[in-house]
C-alpha cells in the first residue's frame, strides 16, 4: 500500500485532492493554490430524481466530470435494474469530459459506448414490460401511457445529442465544436431549454 495515496479507514483508495472544472487533479488540499471546486463525495447516496437534477445542472454548467461522479453515485446506490441507465449516462458524461479536455478519440468512444448502454437498458426495460410502459409504483419512473422519461430526463434528446456530437467529432475533430454543444441538458422541459 502506497503511504502517499489517500485512503479511507477501510484502506480503499480515495482521492481527496481538489479538482478543476474538468476533473483534473490539482495539488494536494494543503498545498498553495490548490483550492479547486467542491468535490462530489465518494460515498454519495442519491435518489434518481436528485441525481438527474444535479447531473443536469453540472452538465449545463460545463462540468461533465462532476456530473459523471453524480451519475456514478446513482448507479452504485440505486436499484440493480437501473444500473445500465446510470452507467451509460456516466459514460456519456466522461465522453463530454474527454471532448472538453481535447481528447477526440476518447470522446467519441465514450459517447458511443454510453449511448449503447442506455439503449440496451431501454430495450431490456421494454421487453420486461412486453413493449408497454411500466406501471407507476412508488419507485417507478414511468406512468402508464407516458413516454420513457426516467426521473424527468429527456433520454431521447440526450442520446441524439451524444450521437450527433460523436459523429461530428469523428468526422471533423474537436476544432469548431461550439462549447454549448459540449453542455447538453439532461432534463426534459421547455423551461430548461438552452437560450
Amino acid at each position: 500500500m502506497k503511504p502517499d495515496r489517500d485512503r479511507d479507514p477501510a484502506g480503499r483508495p480515495r482521492n481527496a485532492r481538489p479538482r478543476d472544472g474538468l476533473g483534473r487533479p490539482l495539488g494536494r488540499a494543503d498545498s498553495p493554490g490548490a483550492s479547486g471546486l467542491e468535490r462530489i463525495p465518494d460515498d454519495l447516496v442519491i435518489s434518481g430524481a436528485d441525481a438527474a437534477a444535479l447531473a443536469d445542472q453540472l452538465l449545463r454548467d460545463g462540468r461533465p466530470f462532476h456530473a459523471h461522479e453524480v451519475l456514478e453515485a446513482a448507479w452504485k446506490s440505486g436499484p440493480a435494474e437501473e444500473r445500465d441507465l446510470w452507467q451509460g449516462l456516466a459514460q456519456i458524461a466522461v465522453g463530454l469530459t474527454h471532448a472538453r479536455r481535447g481528447n477526440a478519440r476518447g470522446a467519441v468512444a465514450l459517447l458511443r459506448r454510453g449511448a449503447e448502454r442506455v439503449r440496451a437498458y431501454q430495450d431490456r426495460d421494454r421487453s420486461r414490460d412486453g413493449g408497454s410502459s411500466r406501471g407507476g409504483g412508488a419507485g417507478s419512473w414511468r406512468s402508464a401511457g407516458q413516454p420513457a422519461s426516467p426521473f424527468g430526463m429527456d433520454i431521447s434528446s440526450f442520446l441524439a445529442a451524444s450521437d450527433d456530437l460523436a459523429a461530428r467529432v469523428e468526422r471533423d475533430g474537436l476544432d469548431g465544436i461550439p462549447v454549448a454543444d459540449l453542455s447538453p441538458g439532461l432534463l426534459a422541459g421547455p423551461d430548461l431549454a438552452r437560450g
